[in-house]
């Protein structure tokens, strides 16, 4: 039978997760996981690829915006809006580079705690 963690969430209510280890916590509260919650956390908070997003796409608009204006020749405006694509598909590719990893270490964790409870004894064994 699976235990529930022992520890207290930030807003006082109990963790409702499954304990992973003999400490009696779950992964999310568990002291030994600190490190890959903080690397986590901290990928988490960067947004660059959406301001870089953002700041194509004002790019893009401003040179439609140029072309129907006739302030920009429409050859210069084709190049570099197929080079603005070129970028565009580079932060696409990066933000799946970052959410496969982040699946990957995610699995790895899931694997790990699975391995842990593989050894704990079962109900009826």
């Amino acid at each position: 039978m699976t235990s529930i963690c022992t520890a207290t969430k930030r807003d006082g209510s109990p963790c409702t997760l499954p304990s992973t280890g003999p400490n009696g916590l779950c992964w999310a509260h568990d002291p030994a996981n600190a490190e890959r919650r903080r690397r986590g956390q901290s990928r988490g908070g960067k947004n660059r690829p959406s301001r870089e997003l953002s700041n194509i796409k004002g790019r893009l608009s401003e040179l439609a915006e140029d072309v129907l204006e006739g302030r920009q020749n429409k050859g210069v405006a084709a190049v570099a809006s197929q080079v603005l694509n070129v970028y565009l598909r580079a932060v696409s590719v990066e933000l799946k580079v970052r959410e496969q990893a982040e699946l990957i270490e995610r699995l790895e964790a899931l694997e790990e705690s699975l391995e842990q409870r593989k050894g704990e004894r079962r109900y009826g064994a």
